[in-house]
């Protein structure tokens, strides 16, 4: 990384910036304005819910938060890099690094154990197996799962299954948590002790997280409520 990097990562103080963003998308000849100048700003430790209706962006919002699609305007930047003309590659690099995602379906490789689920991430960012099976024993062990390691995701309940996702999503130690819905898939008890989960982990390790949901309650308990209306992003 290159003096001006380092510096501008310094100065700013965000662990993920979404700066005047626009989003469109083509429908039966129509034009669908998803985000129109949306922006916001977090901090590492702090947890921040985004709440709005089914259809307003939200996951379009985190995909480009996450580098996982390109906004049409606007920029991102992660720890104070900007992400808008950084190669495909760079980009690459830079989310496997420093983002990890939760959806609301866990998307666990069926054919692997817990264990492996934790462990193949690692493996594509250049960790050796050794060094990643032990990690991914910890971070099981910290999601309350380490008698689970070797059962297939369909041996795992639906709390169980979403807690190796979490913990797959710290696998690589990123500074951004975004988590798209986490919860909406488990009934209301199973819910709360994820929810809490994710809370201990994001306080314990520092993380910035960035949590859509339609769970007002939940969303209540974290730092600070964003809403995404009408393609802006607004406190709620």
């Amino acid at each position: 990384m290159n003096g001006g990097t380092a510096s501008a990562e310094a100065a700013s103080g965000w662990a993920l910036e979404v700066q005047a963003v626009d989003r469109t998308f083509q429908q039966a000849g129509r034009k669908l304005e998803i985000l129109r100048q949306a922006s916001l700003s977090l901090s590492s430790g702090e947890l921040v819910a985004l709440v709005g209706p089914s259809g307003a962006g939200k996951s379009t919002l985190l995909h480009i938060a996450g580098l996982l699609e390109k906004p049409d305007g606007g920029e991102v930047l992660v720890g104070g890099v900007a992400c808008g003309k950084l190669a495909d590659g760079d980009r690459t690099a830079l989310r496997r690094k420093s983002i990890g995602f939760v959806y609301q379906y866990h998307h666990l490789l069926p054919e692997f154990s817990a264990l492996e689920n934790l462990v193949v991430p690692q493996m594509i960012a250049g960790l050796p197996r050794r060094q990643a099976r032990g990690r991914a024993r910890e971070l099981l062990g910290v999601v309350g799962l380490e008698e689970r390691e070797d059962h297939r995701p369909g041996r795992l309940s639906g709390g169980e299954q979403q807690r190796v996702a979490i913990a797959r999503a710290l696998a690589n130690a990123p500074s951004i948590l975004l988590a798209d819905e986490p919860t909406g898939n488990l009934d209301p008890h199973t819910a709360d002790s994820v929810f809490e989960l994710l809370v201990q982990l994001v306080r314990g390790v520092g993380l910035g997280a960035l949590i859509a949901t339609h769970n007002m309650e939940l969303a209540a308990r974290m730092d600070r409520v964003l809403r995404l209306e009408e393609g802006h992003v607004i406190p709620a």
